[in-house]
């Protein structure tokens, strides 16, 4: 590293930022970071993305690190700057994304005293990071940021928030970014119990009706092509989480679906009725398995696989937990499994059921004479190939989006699992823009959550960032109103949303591009258009959809998985 040297606190921040390779940072500037941004101002090496608000730089560091395998970056000013920032941070906690949040705090000797624009960072972000620090003193600065980015990535991923006072970054230290920190409080396991594992492939060689479930936990550990082996390997079914999409592909024969609340029959009936359950990297969350006492009723084994030895056992009882990082358990798995072997014969017979099942086609819907936002993500789905980056917000259309959109490759496919939070869609392809500068990136919103951050398009054509927002418009919240609909005997309080902007005039206010799509058969070729003559500029497409199209299959609030409500019932 040669020779240590004076330099501020605020040089200490960038020279540390370069040093882990961050090439973006996401952030809003205020009084308690100017000498920060004065630093970011002298260099050329990492590039600010100014955003419009500090929730949005949250959730484009939080995309930009889903999409990627990068750690984000934000940064945030004091007071209202941090509170702002909550909410995004929340959001990255709840789906374990690496990520760092620097914030601007009011100088040491002001702390406590209700100064202007202070508040108290550590104890308001406590409950939903990862981890965070107060810096007190200007010589720990580099190695307390050292600590943040090995907490953020290793273990179960998550947000480290930095509290930085304003007189640290003016005082000065010697500088010197260590190579490596030690923790002697923070150890996370990666190598998987091996007996365990030897254990669960003995259950895996004489399970007769098995199934394997995956969650976020195989995406953020870059597990999919291990997963995918293994699979095809076994033979099994494949199931994936609403944050496990591209996980395992979605075309291939063996992927019976997403399950869960909005999952496929086919999902949820191989899902309920399994004899032995492979977890990996997923929660047993409350929208994938529905009543956990229904869900107990079924005799069966489960295997789960997690880093984090907190989250098994949690909802569901297994049999045989296995703590570590997915990709050296699945590794060891394959390695146990020889080349000869082969499923139990029941197996054959399972799959015959399973076939039963997806005659159903639960998805299958009616095109009327309004748009059906089914068709409109399919439509997108060919126009792509497939292939393209896809944000959302959070609703009906986040459901359409993860039920008709078929991902294939793992870390395409950018939402707010956890949180649910309305708003991310826009700033969610700002992030995946950088990170992934020549792919196209689609948003997929509602006319209710592209409002929350609608700010963002500013930042847009600051930046010329070449989005395809697919608004699917049905004047109202739809998600509420489905459910007023089915359990509020219509009872439809505040869910439409009147007074709404003409999106288009309102895109092309800022520079974009815009259209109004209301026939059906005006869907592809708005598409077509979009990402051929439009492949530079950002499209706002509003798509007014059938305001009656409601998401099937469902699982109501405290039903079971078998005790689906499917569109035929109706």
């Amino acid at each position: 590293m040669g020779l240590a040297m004076m330099i501020t606190g605020a040089e200490i921040v960038i020279r540390c930022l370069q040093e882990e390779k961050v090439e973006h940072v996401f952030g809003y500037p205020g009084g308690s970071v100017l000498h920060i941004y004065d630093e970011l101002f002298k260099q050329d090496q990492i590039k600010h993305i100014l955003v419009r608000h500090e929730q949005a730089a949250v959730h484009a560091a939080d995309a930009y690190s889903r999409s990627s395998r990068k750690v984000g970056v934000a940064l945030v000013t004091s007071g209202p700057g941090v509170t702002n920032a909550v909410t995004g941070i929340a959001t990255a906690y709840m789906d374990s994304v690496p990520l760092i949040v620097l914030c601007g705090q009011v100088p040491t000797f002001y702390i406590g005293q209700d100064a202007f624009q202070e508040c108290d960072t550590v104890g308001i972000t406590r409950p939903c990071v990862k981890h965070n620090f107060l810096v007190k003193d200007v010589k720990d600065l580099a190695i307390t940021l050292k600590k943040a980015f090995h907490i953020a990535t290793t273990g179960r991923p998550g947000p480290v928030v930095v509290d930085i006072p304003k007189d640290i970054t003016a005082e000065k230290c010697d500088f010197e970014y260590p190579k490596t920190v030690q923790m002697r409080s923070y150890n996370p396991v990666v190598k998987g119990h091996l007996g365990q594992i030897k254990k669960a492939v003995q259950l895996l060689a004489e399970a007769k009706r098995p199934v394997i479930y995956t969650g976020g936990g195989v995406i953020l550990s870059d597990a999919a092509d291990k997963l995918t082996q293994l699979a095809r390997k076994l033979g099994f079914p494949v199931t994936n989480t609403l944050m496990g999409l591209g996980g395992f592909p979605a075309t291939d024969k063996q992927n019976v679906g997403m399950l869960g609340m909005h999952g496929s029959y086919e999902a949820n009936m191989t899902m309920h009725y399994a004899d032995l359950i492979l977890a990996v990297g997923a929660r047993f969350d409350d929208r994938v398995i529905g009543n956990p006492q229904h869900f107990g009723k079924e005799p069966r084994k489960i295997i789960h696989v997690d880093i984090d030895p907190s989250s098994i056992s949690k909802r569901v009882k297994v049999d045989v937990p296995i703590v570590g990082n997915v990709p050296d358990v699945l590794e060891e798995m394959l390695k146990l499994l020889d080349d000869g072997f082969r499923p139990d014969p029941a197996v054959a017979d399972w799959w015959r059921q399973i076939e039963e099942w997806r005659a159903r086609e639960s998805l299958r819907y009616k095109q009327g004479q309004y748009i059906m936002p089914q068709y409109v993500v399919e439509k997108l789905y060919e126009v792509t190939g497939g292939d393209a980056f896809i944000t959302s917000d959070v609703g009906q259309h986040q459901m359409f989006a993860a039920q008709y959109y078929k991902f294939d490759k793992p870390r395409r496919w950018i939402n707010s699992g956890g949180l649910g939070t309305m708003g991310v869609g826009l700033p969610y392809a700002m992030g995946v823009c950088f990170a992934n500068p020549d792919m196209p990136v689609a948003c997929i919103t509602g006319e209710g959550s592209i409002q929350m951050c609608i700010q963002e398009l500013s930042t847009c054509k600051q930046f010329e960032l070449p989005i395809k927002i697919i608004n699917l418009n049905n004047g109202m919240l739809g998600m509420v109103r489905q459910w007023q609909e089915m359990f509020y005997s219509k009872r439809y309080s505040q869910s439409y949303v009147t007074s709404l902007p003409d999106f288009v005039k309102l895109a092309e206010s800022y520079g974009h591009v815009g259209m109004k799509i209301e026939r059906p058969e005006d869907v592809e070729p708005a598409l077509r258009k979009a990402f051929t003559e439009h492949k530079n500029d950002l499209v706002f497409m509003d798509f007014i959809i059938d305001p009656t199209a409601n998401v099937f299959p469902m699982v109501a609030a405290g039903k079971g998985l078998t005790e689906m409500i499917l569109a035929e019932d109706l």
